[in-house]
């Protein structure tokens, strides 16, 4: 009898904080980045960007969820949410964007 294929569920990543990655990052998951990526990112599912996260490129998601510092070209289908601590320099694209006070957003 022959096994049925069943997809796996989309993997969650982590970059962790004082890790630097320079190159790109693609990913049919969720990603967190807590260190420093200088290139870009593209991610099917969400990116969170945490506080002492920083990245530096272009970043392609779906949802994506800001608290460090982002200096990118920046591209998510759905909603961007920018958090208290969150510094944003860049060109946006996005459906839905939700700032909080607090945000720096250029």
């Amino acid at each position: 009898m022959a096994k049925n294929f069943e997809p796996e569920a989309p993997s969650i990543n982590l970059i962790g904080a004082g890790t630097i990655i320079n190159g790109d990052i693609k990913s049919t998951g969720d990603i967190r980045i807590d260190g420093t990526l200088n290139g870009s990112v593209n991610a099917k599912g969400k990116i969170v960007i945490g506080n002492t996260g920083s990245v530096e490129g272009e970043i392609i998601c779906q949802n994506a969820d800001f608290s460090g510092i982002i200096k990118a070209q920046v591209t998510v289908t759905e909603l961007l949410s920018l958090k208290a601590t969150a510094k944003l320099t860049g060109d946006v694209t996005t459906n839905k964007l939700a700032i909080e006070p607090g945000a720096l957003f250029s």
